[in-house]
Protein backbone atom coordinates (compact mmCIF):
# COMPACT_ATOMS: atom_id res chain seq x y z
CA UNK A 1 0.00 0.00 0.00
CA UNK A 2 1.38 3.61 -0.53
CA UNK A 3 0.21 6.38 1.46
CA UNK A 4 0.04 9.58 0.75
CA UNK A 5 0.22 12.85 2.69
CA UNK A 6 -2.08 14.77 0.83
CA UNK A 7 -1.30 18.01 2.86
CA UNK A 8 1.81 17.60 2.17
CA UNK A 9 2.14 17.39 -1.50
CA UNK A 10 -0.69 19.94 -2.08
CA UNK A 11 1.37 22.82 0.52
CA UNK A 12 4.31 21.70 -1.88
CA UNK A 13 2.76 22.24 -4.67
CA UNK A 14 1.06 25.58 -4.04
CA UNK A 15 4.05 26.95 -2.54
CA UNK A 16 6.37 25.93 -5.27
CA UNK A 17 3.63 27.43 -8.19
CA UNK A 18 3.66 30.99 -6.15
CA UNK A 19 7.56 30.95 -5.97
CA UNK A 20 7.43 29.96 -9.73
CA UNK A 21 5.08 32.96 -10.31
CA UNK A 22 6.46 35.60 -7.94
CA UNK A 23 2.92 36.19 -7.12
CA UNK A 24 0.86 35.78 -3.66
CA UNK A 25 -2.20 35.03 -5.76
CA UNK A 26 -3.31 30.73 -6.13
CA UNK A 27 -3.51 29.67 -9.47
CA UNK A 28 -5.90 26.41 -9.26
CA UNK A 29 -5.55 24.86 -12.65
CA UNK A 30 -1.44 24.87 -12.05
CA UNK A 31 -2.08 23.78 -8.37
CA UNK A 32 -4.22 20.81 -9.28
CA UNK A 33 -2.01 19.76 -12.35
CA UNK A 34 1.11 19.71 -10.00
CA UNK A 35 -0.72 17.80 -7.30
CA UNK A 36 -2.24 15.34 -9.61
CA UNK A 37 1.16 14.64 -11.21
CA UNK A 38 2.69 14.26 -8.09
CA UNK A 39 0.71 11.57 -7.57
CA UNK A 40 0.74 10.02 -10.15
CA UNK A 41 4.86 10.47 -10.23
CA UNK A 42 4.77 8.08 -6.87
CA UNK A 43 2.26 5.82 -8.03
CA UNK A 44 4.78 5.14 -11.56
CA UNK A 45 7.31 4.75 -8.74
CA UNK A 46 6.31 2.30 -6.43
CA UNK A 47 2.90 1.25 -7.41
CA UNK A 48 4.45 -2.09 -8.88
CA UNK A 49 6.24 -3.08 -5.66
CA UNK A 50 3.51 -1.39 -2.84
CA UNK A 51 0.05 -1.91 -4.66
CA UNK A 52 -3.18 0.15 -3.94
CA UNK A 53 -2.66 3.76 -3.03
CA UNK A 54 -4.19 5.76 -0.26
CA UNK A 55 -4.83 9.56 -0.35
CA UNK A 56 -4.84 10.97 3.63
CA UNK A 57 -5.79 14.29 4.16
CA UNK A 58 -6.32 16.55 7.55
CA UNK A 59 -9.71 16.89 8.88
CA UNK A 60 -10.96 19.81 10.53
CA UNK A 61 -11.52 20.08 14.43
CA UNK A 62 -8.08 18.34 15.66
CA UNK A 63 -8.37 16.33 18.66
CA UNK A 64 -5.30 17.87 19.88
CA UNK A 65 -6.18 20.88 20.48
CA UNK A 66 -8.79 20.02 22.71
CA UNK A 67 -6.03 18.32 24.83
CA UNK A 68 -3.22 20.89 24.17
CA UNK A 69 -4.71 24.47 23.25
CA UNK A 70 -1.50 25.54 22.27
CA UNK A 71 -0.51 22.91 19.75
CA UNK A 72 0.12 24.99 16.34
CA UNK A 73 -0.77 27.73 17.63
CA UNK A 74 2.06 29.58 16.30
CA UNK A 75 1.14 28.14 12.55
CA UNK A 76 -1.85 30.07 12.87
CA UNK A 77 -0.43 33.19 13.82
CA UNK A 78 1.58 32.95 10.73
CA UNK A 79 -0.63 32.23 8.56
CA UNK A 80 -2.89 34.83 9.53
CA UNK A 81 0.11 37.58 9.45
CA UNK A 82 1.15 35.93 5.48
CA UNK A 83 0.61 38.14 2.40
CA UNK A 84 -1.02 34.92 1.08
CA UNK A 85 -4.97 34.08 1.14
CA UNK A 86 -4.79 30.73 3.17
CA UNK A 87 -8.80 30.81 3.18
CA UNK A 88 -8.47 30.54 -0.28
CA UNK A 89 -5.42 28.38 -0.89
CA UNK A 90 -7.12 25.82 1.70
CA UNK A 91 -10.72 25.69 0.00
CA UNK A 92 -8.43 25.14 -3.58
CA UNK A 93 -6.81 22.34 -1.73
CA UNK A 94 -10.31 20.82 -0.48
CA UNK A 95 -11.59 20.94 -4.13
CA UNK A 96 -8.91 19.27 -5.71
CA UNK A 97 -9.08 16.55 -2.54
CA UNK A 98 -12.81 16.24 -3.14
CA UNK A 99 -12.62 15.77 -6.80
CA UNK A 100 -9.85 13.07 -6.33
CA UNK A 101 -12.38 11.06 -4.42
CA UNK A 102 -15.57 11.29 -6.62
CA UNK A 103 -12.74 11.18 -10.05
CA UNK A 104 -9.90 8.56 -9.50
CA UNK A 105 -9.34 5.21 -8.41
CA UNK A 106 -8.20 5.69 -5.21
CA UNK A 107 -9.35 5.56 -1.57
CA UNK A 108 -9.51 9.00 0.17
CA UNK A 109 -9.74 9.45 3.97
CA UNK A 110 -10.31 12.81 5.08
CA UNK A 111 -11.70 11.85 9.08
CA UNK A 112 -13.17 14.85 10.77
CA UNK A 113 -11.49 15.56 14.25
CA UNK A 114 -7.88 13.68 12.75
CA UNK A 115 -4.82 15.12 11.59
CA UNK A 116 -3.50 13.47 8.27
CA UNK A 117 -0.73 11.82 10.14
CA UNK A 118 -3.29 9.84 12.61
CA UNK A 119 -4.68 8.39 9.85
CA UNK A 120 -1.62 7.85 7.91
CA UNK A 121 -0.35 5.85 11.24
CA UNK A 122 -3.18 4.18 12.00
CA UNK A 123 -3.97 2.60 8.64
CA UNK A 124 -0.31 1.82 8.47
CA UNK A 125 -0.11 0.01 11.94
CA UNK A 126 -3.39 -1.84 11.58
CA UNK A 127 -1.84 -3.35 8.56
CA UNK A 128 0.62 -4.81 10.73
CA UNK A 129 -1.27 -7.03 13.31
CA UNK A 130 -2.65 -9.95 13.54
CA UNK A 131 0.05 -12.15 11.35
CA UNK A 132 -0.79 -9.62 8.44
CA UNK A 133 2.26 -8.12 7.19
CA UNK A 134 1.59 -5.84 4.30
CA UNK A 135 4.53 -3.43 2.83
CA UNK A 136 3.26 -0.30 3.21
CA UNK A 137 5.20 3.28 1.63
CA UNK A 138 4.40 6.78 3.02
CA UNK A 139 5.09 9.43 0.98
CA UNK A 140 5.80 12.18 3.48
CA UNK A 141 8.62 14.51 5.12
CA UNK A 142 6.81 14.43 8.59
CA UNK A 143 9.41 13.06 10.85
CA UNK A 144 6.25 12.03 13.04
CA UNK A 145 6.22 8.73 11.06
CA UNK A 146 9.70 7.31 11.76
CA UNK A 147 8.46 6.00 15.13
CA UNK A 148 6.73 3.89 13.25
CA UNK A 149 9.26 1.98 11.86
CA UNK A 150 9.41 -0.30 14.41
CA UNK A 151 7.00 -2.18 12.14
CA UNK A 152 9.83 -3.82 9.45
CA UNK A 153 7.22 -3.40 6.65
CA UNK A 154 6.86 0.45 6.87
CA UNK A 155 9.01 2.38 5.16
CA UNK A 156 8.85 6.46 4.56
CA UNK A 157 10.24 8.57 0.99
CA UNK A 158 10.87 12.55 1.73
CA UNK A 159 8.66 14.08 -1.25
CA UNK A 160 11.12 17.28 -0.44
CA UNK A 161 14.57 15.77 -0.39
CA UNK A 162 13.69 12.52 -2.75
CA UNK A 163 15.32 10.20 -0.50
CA UNK A 164 14.20 7.38 1.86
CA UNK A 165 13.85 8.15 5.38
CA UNK A 166 15.22 5.28 7.48
CA UNK A 167 15.31 5.67 11.46
CA UNK A 168 17.83 2.59 13.12
CA UNK A 169 16.62 3.05 16.34
CA UNK A 170 12.37 4.15 16.00
CA UNK A 171 11.91 4.19 19.88
CA UNK A 172 15.06 5.59 21.13
CA UNK A 173 14.01 8.53 18.63
CA UNK A 174 10.42 8.88 19.82
CA UNK A 175 11.23 8.42 23.54
CA UNK A 176 13.94 11.77 22.69
CA UNK A 177 11.60 13.72 21.00
CA UNK A 178 9.00 13.00 23.62
CA UNK A 179 11.22 14.69 26.15
CA UNK A 180 12.82 17.27 23.87
CA UNK A 181 9.52 18.00 22.33
CA UNK A 182 8.72 19.67 18.75
CA UNK A 183 9.10 23.37 18.95
CA UNK A 184 7.30 23.39 14.86
CA UNK A 185 4.16 22.32 16.12
CA UNK A 186 4.26 24.60 19.23
CA UNK A 187 5.38 21.26 22.04
CA UNK A 188 7.92 22.11 24.60
CA UNK A 189 9.96 20.16 26.04
CA UNK A 190 9.44 18.12 29.37
CA UNK A 191 10.88 21.22 31.85
CA UNK A 192 9.57 24.12 30.21
CA UNK A 193 5.59 25.18 30.99
CA UNK A 194 2.60 24.75 28.10
CA UNK A 195 2.63 28.20 26.92
CA UNK A 196 6.30 29.17 26.99
CA UNK A 197 6.12 29.37 23.35
CA UNK A 198 2.77 31.62 23.14
CA UNK A 199 4.80 33.66 25.94
CA UNK A 200 8.26 33.98 24.27
CA UNK A 201 9.54 32.28 27.20
CA UNK A 202 13.03 30.62 26.50
CA UNK A 203 13.64 26.82 27.42
CA UNK A 204 14.96 25.17 29.85
CA UNK A 205 17.48 22.87 28.54
CA UNK A 206 17.24 19.26 28.53
CA UNK A 207 20.71 17.38 28.50
CA UNK A 208 21.81 13.82 27.91
CA UNK A 209 22.73 13.33 31.71
CA UNK A 210 18.66 14.29 32.29
CA UNK A 211 17.91 12.38 29.12
CA UNK A 212 20.07 9.15 30.24
CA UNK A 213 18.35 9.73 34.06
CA UNK A 214 14.79 9.50 32.49
CA UNK A 215 14.78 6.70 30.78
CA UNK A 216 13.14 5.23 33.98
CA UNK A 217 10.27 7.80 34.28
CA UNK A 218 9.85 6.64 38.26
CA UNK A 219 12.95 9.51 37.98
CA UNK A 220 11.01 11.94 37.16
CA UNK A 221 9.46 14.41 39.00
CA UNK A 222 5.49 15.27 39.39
CA UNK A 223 5.72 18.26 37.13
CA UNK A 224 7.95 16.64 34.59
CA UNK A 225 5.91 13.70 34.42
CA UNK A 226 2.80 15.59 33.94
CA UNK A 227 4.85 17.27 30.80
CA UNK A 228 5.90 14.21 29.50
CA UNK A 229 2.46 12.71 29.40
CA UNK A 230 1.47 16.06 27.72
CA UNK A 231 3.97 15.28 25.03
CA UNK A 232 3.36 11.62 24.51
CA UNK A 233 -0.27 12.78 23.81
CA UNK A 234 0.41 15.00 21.13
CA UNK A 235 3.74 12.77 19.94
CA UNK A 236 3.63 9.32 20.19
CA UNK A 237 0.97 8.48 17.02
CA UNK A 238 0.03 5.08 19.55
CA UNK A 239 -1.70 7.57 21.27
CA UNK A 240 -4.41 8.57 18.95
CA UNK A 241 -7.76 8.31 20.80
CA UNK A 242 -9.50 4.70 20.36
CA UNK A 243 -12.83 6.68 19.07
CA UNK A 244 -10.75 8.04 16.36
CA UNK A 245 -8.99 5.05 15.69
CA UNK A 246 -11.95 3.12 14.69
CA UNK A 247 -13.42 6.14 12.53
CA UNK A 248 -10.14 6.07 10.55
CA UNK A 249 -10.26 2.67 9.83
CA UNK A 250 -14.15 2.89 8.70
CA UNK A 251 -13.22 5.74 6.73
CA UNK A 252 -10.44 3.58 4.70
CA UNK A 253 -12.92 0.51 4.64
CA UNK A 254 -15.58 2.11 3.23
CA UNK A 255 -13.58 4.37 0.53
CA UNK A 256 -13.54 1.52 -1.72
CA UNK A 257 -12.08 4.06 -4.51
CA UNK A 258 -14.00 5.19 -7.87
CA UNK A 259 -13.38 2.52 -11.18
CA UNK A 260 -11.53 4.72 -13.65
CA UNK A 261 -14.34 5.35 -15.83
CA UNK A 262 -14.65 8.97 -15.12
CA UNK A 263 -10.65 9.69 -15.85
CA UNK A 264 -11.20 11.01 -19.36
CA UNK A 265 -14.39 13.06 -18.57
CA UNK A 266 -12.43 14.99 -15.43
CA UNK A 267 -9.33 15.62 -17.54
CA UNK A 268 -11.47 17.32 -20.18
CA UNK A 269 -13.64 18.89 -17.95
CA UNK A 270 -10.13 20.56 -16.04
CA UNK A 271 -7.87 20.96 -19.31
CA UNK A 272 -5.52 18.80 -17.97
CA UNK A 273 -4.01 18.16 -21.56
CA UNK A 274 -0.54 17.57 -20.67
CA UNK A 275 -1.88 14.92 -18.17
CA UNK A 276 -4.01 13.41 -20.57
CA UNK A 277 -0.83 11.96 -22.23
CA UNK A 278 -0.22 9.85 -19.94
CA UNK A 279 -3.81 8.95 -18.25
CA UNK A 280 -3.19 4.87 -17.95
CA UNK A 281 -0.50 5.54 -15.52
CA UNK A 282 -3.01 6.80 -12.64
Amino acid sequence: MIIIDMNQISLASLMMDLNMRKSNEVDESMVRHMILNSIRMYRQKFGKEYGEMVIVADGMNNWRKDVFPNYKVKRKKNREESSIDWTEAFRIIGMIRDEIRDNFPYKVVHQDGCEADDSIAHIAMSTQEFGRYEPVMIISADGDFKQLQVHKNVRQYSPLTKKFVVEKNPKLELANKILKGDSGDGIPNVLSADNCFVMGIRQRPVTQKRIAEWADINNMHDEVKRNYMRNKAMIDLSEVPQGMKDEILKAWHEDNGKDRSQLLNYFIKNKLRNLMECITEF
